[in-house]
């Protein structure tokens, strides 16, 4: 009977090759493999030929779904590699790992004595409180990625990879570039793992503060299990652990010891299931803490351990070619030429890639670091995404999402991809309401676009799939078993627990391109409830734009849009009615967030086109302009608003203009009431002469020191025309105002010497004098 330790680094290409040739020539009757032991009854799938990597193991637990973490594989982790010989040759294969029930437990223990401490000490210490996360190094202490409900960043305690001691006594400054020349790149595996494990147990005897108790109980329960394996009688066992473990597994204690160390441990239950896997979420960029610089680059090697830059290159160049960059055989045989005399320079057998990206910036980007981007993106780390089967287990909203996706043709991709939809096609109108419900649940699968000039039956949509969003999808699989029912109770259980009427109309707006008539009834019933019980008029105006713009949906997505027609018209009236009392004794800053409300309210009023609240519109606008109690720019707005409505013309209009304009009122009120005026556009002024005329006349007639009160409004007014009508309207300032006469703002009797007089003074005092 014998133990054979083999400590490997966590996704490392040779450790994998080294692994695979080591249990061929070893021929193993178990193989145990680091990683949680509720996954063993997944194993099953591993050779399946649609699992293929990367993907990752999803552990979680089902009454508290946010507490999850993954077990990335890729085809070039000795982890897989080990599982894929041990189907192959049909043996027994099991995850040796303290087990994520304890994990989890203690975890939720750990949280909950923190916030109970907290919440004893003062407000101050407890706001200074932050989660802290297991370290990981790339050297085998891997702990598994944890996905949490909230993004709060982890502290991580200062801690030194143990790696990177060994690397700086050969000289390296990483401890990553020592260990894949050391072990990764070598191309002679014998007694490597000897050799690992002889380092390790150096480290771990000279290192101080190596007494992790998480570190401690998941030795303990591997040591557990191979004594199991013993007791089973299995004559020849592989173990496969990082690196790191590996003389803790090699010098066994007393099974006592082990023990009373794993002894009354809290338990929870958990449930595993395959997850497609991106060799970005497998990258440092990601936050993994295992997670390794290079993937796309670490699977060429995988595939070519022994090219010599030659095929990488040809790679490099032919992604330069696709991005129509000049790139010639000549340019591929200089860099494999220059990476390989960098590596004979610094005492490599073959380049790696740092010689190979030297080579790159030099020859193949002229020394433009820029296309390093693209090929770190696209080769170095890669957008790879693994693939699972349909069959193997998975919660029933997840197995729904990814039957739609199949059916609508919307493939998982690590990338984005963008999709313009044309609702009047049945197929593209299904995979909206798919999108749609998705966005309902909060799975941001999907993010949409608005598309100028395409009308309402147009919809574009960007889709990057997250392996993360995986958690996601089953922490809302308790809301129904399908994604329409998901969503329905994921929506109403939402309204029924806010109060605010602008929630409730943005879920309704999200509720009907999602095709849930049943949850459209609740809503509307919902927001009726709510603006009867509304008192404040500004709360049902910034709604109305959100219920009228529903009506567009109407034809495109046959739903029946009218149903809150009756509800808007309803609120209208109310409006209407309090409208005219809520713009008196309003303060400058309130009044420019009204007329906000005032623009968004007339377009919906516009895009309704119901008479009756147009006509019932017009009067309170009449209302409003006629008061002179209502603040200034609103009164102004409400005047453009008639004229536009072609109810104050003529006359009628140049009378209120010139009363508002007039000497007898206040200056900055008069500014104010321009500004509403001519909200929105200058074209007034460029074409009307008599409103044109009675500005021109106002403002010429200011005092000094009144024109300089009042210039910030003018300013803020005239800022928000479009460039041409402003140019226009200097123009016309040059010319007097009818773009004819010389400039009334020039004298004709010659220069005013005694004003002149005035500002000699000021000139000799800027020039020194």
């Amino acid at each position: 009977m014998s133990v054979h330790i083999l400590g490997i680094r966590h996704h490392g290409p040779g450790s994998a090759r080294n692994v695979k040739a080591f249990l061929e020539a070893l021929q193993p009757d178990i193989v145990l493999v680091e990683g949680p032991p509720e996954a063993d009854a997944i194993l099953q799938w591993a050779d399946h030929e649609d699992l293929q990597p990367p993907v990752a193991i999803l552990a979680y637990q089902p009454d508290s779904p946010q507490q999850a973490c993954f077990y990335p594989f890729a085809a070039f982790s000795p982890e897989w590699q080990a599982i894929q010989y041990a189907r192959r040759q049909n043996i027994h294969v099991r995850f040796m790992d303290l087990p994520l029930a304890h994990v989890f437990a203690r975890e939720q223990a750990e949280k909950a004595a923190a916030e109970a401490a907290a919440s004893q000490a003062t407000p101050d210490a407890a706001d200074d409180t932050s989660l802290t996360a297991t370290p990981m190094c790339s050297a085998g202490q891997e702990v598994p990625e944890v996905a949490v409900a909230d993004e709060e960043a982890f502290t991580l305690p200062l801690r030194r990879d143990p790696i990177s001691h060994l690397a700086a006594a050969a000289g390296y400054d990483d401890g990553e570039r020592w260990w894949e020349h050391m072990f990764e790149y070598r191309q002679q595996p014998d007694q490597v793992f000897e050799a690992v494990h002889d380092a390790m147990q150096a480290l771990r005897e000279e290192l101080p503060g190596n007494n992790d108790p998480r570190e401690a109980l998941r030795e303990a329960w591997m040591r557990k299990v191979i004594r199991q394996a013993e007791k089973e009688m299995f004559q020849r066992i592989a173990v496969i652990c990082g690196a790191w473990h590996a003389p803790a597994l090699s010098h066994m204690p007393k099974a006592k010891e082990d023990n009373d160390l794993l002894k009354g441990l809290p338990k929870v239950k958990v449930e595993c299931t395959w997850i497609p896997w991106t060799y970005n979420r497998l990258s440092y960029e990601s936050g993994y803490g295992a997670g390794i610089p290079s993937p796309g680059w670490y699977e060429h090697h995988w595939h070519h351990p022994a090219d010599d830059g030659t095929r990488w290159m040809a790679r490099v160049a032919r992604l330069f070619r696709e991005q129509q960059q000049d790139i010639s055989v000549a340019h591929v045989m200089e860099a494999v030429r220059l990476a390989n005399a960098l590596a004979s320079l610094r005492h490599y057998s073959r380049p790696g890639l740092e010689e190979l990206n030297e080579a790159t910036l030099s020859v193949l980007c002229n020394g433009e670091a820029l296309l390093m981007k693209l090929i770190r993106e696209e080769l170095i780390v890669s957008n790879c995404i693994g693939s699972v089967p349909l069959s193997v287990p998975k919660p029933p909203l997840q197995a729904d999402i990814e039957k739609l996706q199949k059916k609508l043709r919307l493939p998982q991709t690590a990338g984005f991809k963008d999709y313009i939809l044309d609702l009047r096609k049945d197929t593209d109108l299904e995979r909206s309401i798919f999108l749609h419900r998705l966005q309902l649940l909060e799975i941001q699968w999907g993010k949409r676009f608005e598309i100028s000039g395409k009308g309402t039956f147009k919809e574009q949509w960007r889709l990057q799939w997250d392996p993360a969003l995986t958690v996601d999808i089953i922490e809302k699989g308790n809301q129904g078993n399908t994604v329409e029912e998901a969503a329905a109770k994921f929506v109403i259980s939402r309204a029924a627990a806010t109060d605010t009427l602008r929630e409730v109309c943005s879920m309704l707006s999200s509720a009907l391109p999602a095709d849930l008539p049943v949850v459209a009834d609740v809503l509307i019933h919902r927001i009726n409830n709510l603006a009867a019980a509304a008192g404040d008029v500004l709360q049902l105006m910034e709604v109305i734009p959100a219920l009228v713009n529903i009506s567009r949906y109407g034809n495109v997505r046959k739903t029946d849009a009218a149903l809150v027609t009756g509800i808007a018209e309803s609120m209208i009236s109310r409006i209407c009615i309090s409208l005219p009392a809520a713009c008196t004794a309003v303060a400058e800053e309130a009044a420019q967030s009204l007329l906000d409300l005032f623009y968004a309210m007339n377009d919906a009023i516009s895009l309704l086109q119901q008479s009756a609240q147009t006509h019932t519109w017009q009067d309170t606008l009449q209302a409003i302009a006629r008061n002179r109690q209502s603040a200034p720019v609103i009164a102004g707005y409400a005047t453009r608003l008639l004229f536009d409505y072609k109810v104050c013309t003529g006359e009628e209009l140049v009378k209120t203009f010139s009363v508002a304009m007039s000497v007898a009122s206040p200056p900055a009120e008069a500014a104010a009431w321009l500004e509403g005026f001519l909200k929105g556009s200058g074209t007034l002024l460029l074409l009307d002469e008599e409103l044109w005329g009675m500005v021109y006349q106002w403002v010429f007639r200011l005092e000094n020191d009144i024109f300089i009160q009042v210039l910030p409004l003018l300013r803020r007014t005239f800022s928000n025309f479009t460039a041409p009508e402003r140019k226009k309207l200097g123009d016309k300032v040059k010319t007097g105002g009818t773009g004819n006469s010389p400039s009334a703002l020039v004298s004709t009797s010659g220069p005013d010497a005694i004003r002149g007089a005035q500002g000699i003074p000021v000139v000799m005092q800027l020039l020194g004098y």
